[in-house]
């Protein structure tokens, strides 16, 4: 989790730096963090902040993230899709002629099937009801009210190769990085995950 932390606080220096090398730039960065573990167990399954403007809110952007807590999550299964859901139906930006939506997902566990624990009274309204539909979400075929554009979205996925991650690289515009499962998240190359946001169209 610390290693989670240091990379999510250190991402946009990072990234406009490696910008910068390229003799590129970005007008705007903003930047949500969803907190996931595991509806059918978890007091507190889910936490959510509001999109943070970069640099202008870094400090509040820290204060959340550095009181992210690791615990809960009974068990080898969270709930990581709802947490992808819940991103795409996130107030992404309509500004800008060369605009990026950017989904970051950083766990050492595969996931529960969508709708485990919809039984929960706090599980969020208006999920996706398998994985086909979250793919067709992610695509732009079928969409709840959101300012989501799938021809400017990317997906960059820390996780171990296990269901659903591997099933995801049918995907467009998915980028997985591999761990082994139970190890936790001790090494992430963030510089390969910038290089991939630099140089892509």
């Amino acid at each position: 989790m610390d290693k989670v932390k240091e990379e999510a606080l250190s991402f946009h220096r990072i990234l406009t730096d490696s910008l910068q090398e390229n003799e590129k730039s970005v007008d705007k960065l903003r930047i949500k963090v969803i907190v996931f573990r595991n509806y059918r167990f978890d007091s507190e399954p889910m936490q959510v902040s509001d999109f943070f403007t970069i640099p202008d809110q870094y400090d509040a952007l820290a204060a959340f993230v550095n009181g992210i807590e690791a615990k809960g999550g009974r068990g080898h299964y969270a709930n990581a899709l709802e947490a992808i859901a819940l991103a795409m139906k996130s107030e992404w930006t309509t500004e800008g002629c060369r605009r990026r939506h950017v989904i970051l997902v950083y766990t050492d566990k595969a996931a529960n099937m969508l709708g485990a624990g919809a039984s929960i009274p706090n599980y969020p309204a208006d999920m996706p009801v398998n994985l086909a539909t979250l793919g067709s979400w992610w695509e732009g075929k079928t969409m709840c009210e959101s300012t989501y554009n799938p021809s400017v979205g990317r997906m960059v996925v820390f996780a171990p190769k296990v269901y659903p991650w591997v099933d995801l690289q049918a995907w467009n515009r998915y980028l997985p990085a591999y761990s082994k499962a139970g190890t936790g998240l001790t090494y992430i190359d963030m510089q390969c995950v910038i290089d991939y946001l630099v140089e892509m169209d």
